[in-house]
């Protein structure tokens, strides 16, 4: 298996879309999660990411020039216990309120289907960090529709167990620009994770595309004892 560089992946296409990564550190300390989203129309621009109790909400950054809130503002971000939730929709909260009902990470994402936003019928994109007992498995999950087909939702859900450190997947909404968009194939991408997050955020900010990119969430979490610490970085300050 060819472990990727994430800031070759992230330069080589100015339009992923929505991000997110999953991994563990070199020193097998900490789990990592990130998630990113980027724009290319105004509204989806007008963007920041705010801390919202462990967790944190996409906000519009000027309210005033704010058109349509529907596929743009939501929780990317939810803390359940032991288990940490992060997706590019509303579909966070159907995980969360899946999982309280004793429902699994895939089964509650049964419910729901790709984005509502044709011709490009974006896919969600899903990912929870289970912590416990020293021990780190993940999950990840893209919705998609059958090649721009809607009457078609394909699902495909990622196990990885006993995450290996220094390693992570990276999943994303889009191949590249286009019209339409053209959705992400395959399964996610192995990419390294490095040992310091500040290092991490910066690479992630600088890789992503300059005029595209709106937002960063980067966590780190103690496997041991499940504190974390976060780096957000919005555009628009």
């Amino acid at each position: 298996m060819k472990i990727l560089s994430l800031e070759e992946e992230l330069k080589s296409n100015s339009y992923p879309g929505r991000g997110i990564v999953i991994g563990r550190t070199p020193d097998g300390k900490k789990a990592v999660t990130v998630y990113f989203i980027m724009g290319r129309s105004e509204n989806s621009r007008n963007r920041i990411f705010v801390e919202e109790g462990e967790g944190i909400r996409t906000q519009a950054f000027d309210p005033s020039r704010l058109t349509d809130p529907s596929l743009i503002i939501y929780a990317p971000v939810r803390v359940q216990g032991k288990e940490t939730i992060v997706t590019n929709g509303d579909q966070t909260d159907t995980i969360y309120e899946g999982l309280a009902r004793g429902l699994t990470f895939e089964q509650s994402l049964r419910s729901r289907e790709f984005e509502p936003d044709g011709p490009n019928y974006t896919p969600r994109i899903s990912g929870i960090l289970h912590i416990e007992a020293a021990k780190f498995h993940y999950a990840m999950s893209i919705l998609k529709s059958n090649s721009g087909n809607p009457d078609s939702c394909l699902r495909f859900t990622f196990s990885y167990e006993d995450a290996a450190p220094g390693e992570g997947r990276f999943i994303h909404t889009y191949q590249g620009d286009g019209n339409p968009l053209p959705s992400f194939e395959g399964e996610p991408k192995p990419v390294s994770i490095p040992q310091d997050m500040d290092e991490f955020t910066e690479l992630l900010w600088n890789s992503l595309n300059g005029d595209n990119k709106v937002s960063l969430f980067v966590r780190y979490i103690d496997i041991a004892t499940g504190a974390y610490d976060t780096r957000i970085v919005n555009k628009n300050r």
